[in-house]
């Protein structure tokens, strides 16, 4: 058996996984790292994408959940996309949640063996929820809900949608775990002040994938255009101008300045705005409640919708986990 690194201090952790669309995959490889090097995950905070992983692995469904992202290719994550012309958002997410229901049941947060919260935002009150009971998948649910993207999620007298709109590295959550030995906080929005590729931060020899994942991950052929161009036009009645190409130019070469400019949809306005205030409101969090250890996954590595790019991200978070725990934990002792 591999000879693990368990601290001298004590072994529990509370964790706690921000928002960040696809780069919360991130979150999955720092969970298994610690867990391979003994330490016991006492408490989850998360939000968005962090409430996701965060309450399957706290459901004890995080292999399975894993197992599936990693066999998603481009066109299985179209087909997830289930569009809506509602005035609330783009997307409806009831095929994800279905998937999701599939895997975790009807479960109650109280009843997971482990402390759950997941952070949404009510839009009426304008204020942060947390959800500590209650539906797990529902509490989900909300915590996702990316405005004028996904869906909010009614309850009550609330509009729920993203946590990330106030809180996307929720810190508190997790300052009453008295009994955690550390805080390790997983940032997937760091700003960087150049942009950071995922190829730049993988060791060589993870940086290069399997011809399998690269078939996965790379576009092939004109019918890929064709779905692309499809789904884009799916967009157009929330705004986009994917389709804004005038007849007598199609197939005619475009500059890329006109093209960067054409693509520019809202859709994409309404992501990256949203990408660049969680980015900042996460700094002001770390700054106010500093964790003992923290991972930061630089929000450029990837688009918060490049969800065929699970294998990569994961193998980000095992590295960079690996790293924060050899400059910043205690020493530790070798067991068996």
């Amino acid at each position: 058996m591999d000879k693990l690194m368990a601290p001298e201090k004590g072994n529990k952790v509370a964790l706690v996984l921000g928002s960040g669309g696809a780069r919360g995959y991130a979150h999955i490889g720092v969970i298994e790292v610690l867990e391979e090097r003994g330490y016991e995950i006492i408490s989850v905070a998360g939000c968005s994408m962090g409430a996701l992983i965060g309450g399957i692995y706290a459901s004890g469904k995080l292999p399975a959940y894993r197992d599936w992202v990693c066999g998603l290719d481009y066109f299985d994550v179209l087909k997830l996309v289930d569009v809506t012309w509602s005035p609330m958002g783009a997307m409806r997410a009831s095929k994800i949640m279905n998937k999701l229901e599939v895997l975790v049941g009807d479960v109650l947060i109280e009843d997971l063996p482990i402390p759950v919260t997941t952070v949404a935002t009510d839009l009426v009150r304008q204020r942060e929820v947390w959800f500590q009971s209650g539906p797990l998948l529902r509490a989900i649910r909300a915590s996702i809900a990316v405005p004028g993207v996904i869906t909010p999620v009614h309850l009550g007298d609330q509009v729920l949608v993203d946590g990330g709109l106030l809180n996307p590295l929720p810190m508190m959550p997790v300052g009453a775990a008295h009994a955690a030995d550390f805080v390790v906080a997983v940032n997937v929005t760091a700003h960087t002040p150049q942009p950071v590729m995922l190829e730049d931060l993988l060791p060589d020899t993870d940086s290069l994938a399997s011809e399998a994942e690269l078939e996965k991950m790379r576009p092939v052929g004109g019918w890929v255009n064709d779905a692309r161009e499809a789904t884009k036009r799916l967009w157009e009645g929330f705004g986009g101008n994917g389709g804004s190409q005038d007849k007598g130019e199609v197939g005619k070469e475009e500059a890329p300045e006109a093209r960067s400019k054409r693509e520019w949809s809202k859709l994409a306005m309404i992501l990256e705005s949203f990408d660049v205030t969680q980015a900042a409101l996460a700094k002001y969090k770390v700054a106010g409640y500093s964790p003992d250890m923290l991972i930061e996954i630089p929000r450029t590595v990837c688009g918060a919708y490049e969800f065929h790019r699970a294998n990569e991200l994961i193998r980000l978070g095992r590295h960079l986990t690996e790293q924060g725990l050899s400059r910043h934990m205690p020493k530790g002792k070798v067991t068996s």
